[in-house]
């Protein structure tokens, strides 16, 4: 009775950690209702979201005593380092819930495995407990790493995104007339969010600096590691100040990244489709398991 418990109770605490780090999607009347409503018109800073970012929670009260070893260790890398910066997230708060999550990950599993041992009053030894504290351990050190480049990479997509929209609006502004100038500052103007956010600063930037525009788009490119932004300013930089060619350069750029989006949203499609056919066929091979289990188990009895 004390195993069927323990192991309820362990179900349900693995249950709990897949729901807090895969939520629940919303539903589809909530989703509809969301794109239904207007959204605010208000100017997205590109540090939005970086006080609550840097704040953090437990994790990151918890693990400040980490911080100076982690730090001394050489941590974050350089690569890291502009993950966390595109995505609003301070050093500090970095290693603070990486000492933290590497802290749980090592004194967690003997405490479990020791009083389990205690209520079933069975002998673990010390190999169990060890190797899976270790185990544990590197798998929580890496925790934090995967995190922050999931969300910089979510970033990065939406950037491509908002350049090949903002593109699309600099072209047609252009069809109607506008100069090179007054066509950029339109559709960055046009859009909204973080990501709009940023390619309207850097318009902005290059305007009060005196600066070329693309050239700022291309350090925003190299800031952020999205490379279409600087292989648009070297296409524009081929092209010319004239606006005919600045036109077909801009149109003929805007309509490979459309192709490119709808290419990644097609093979992101395939893999949610490969996903989905993965239960069934669990469902099906665990029915085959039961079917023939107890033919099999008949047979070997009378054997």
């Amino acid at each position: 009775m004390i195993g069927i418990v323990l192991g309820a109770l362990f179900g349900a605490g693995v249950l709990a950690a897949v729901l807090g780090l895969r939520p629940p999607r919303p539903s589809l009347a909530t989703t509809l209702a969301a794109l239904q409503r207007p959204s605010p018109r208000h100017t997205a800073s590109p540090t939005d979201g970086l006080e609550q970012q840097s704040a953090g929670g437990w994790a990151a009260r918890w693990g400040r005593v980490g911080v100076p070893l982690l730090r001394a260790a050489g941590l974050p890398t350089a690569a890291l380092r502009a993950d966390l910066e595109l995505v609003g997230m301070s050093v500090e708060r970095y290693l603070a819930e990486k000492a933290a999550a590497t802290a749980v990950g090592l004194i967690a599993p003997p405490v479990v495995i020791a009083l389990v041992g205690a209520v079933l009053h069975a002998g673990v030894g010390w190999w169990l407990p060890v190797w899976s504290a270790l185990f544990s351990a590197v798998v929580m050190f890496r925790a934090p790493d995967l995190g922050v480049r999931s969300q910089a990479a979510a970033r990065r997509s939406e950037l491509r995104h908002a350049l090949a929209v903002f593109l699309d609006l600099v072209v047609i502004a252009l069809a109607g007339g506008a100069g090179v100038q007054q066509a950029l500052t339109d559709a960055a103007g046009a859009g909204h969010g973080w990501a709009a956010a940023r390619i309207r600063r850097a318009v902005a930037t290059a305007s009060l600096a005196r600066t070329g525009v693309w050239d700022e788009l291309a350090a925003l490119g190299q800031a952020t590691g999205v490379s279409e932004f600087s292989e648009l300013a070297a296409t524009v930089g081929l092209a010319g100040a004239e606006g005919a060619k600045v036109r077909q350069s801009l149109a003929t750029k805007a309509a490979a990244m459309r192709a490119r989006r709808l290419a990644e949203a097609d093979g992101a499609a395939q893999a949610a489709t490969e996903r989905m056919s993965l239960p069934v066929v669990l469902m099906f091979a665990a029915f085959l398991v039961f079917i023939g289990y107890p033919a099999m188990m008949r047979v070997l009895v009378s054997t």
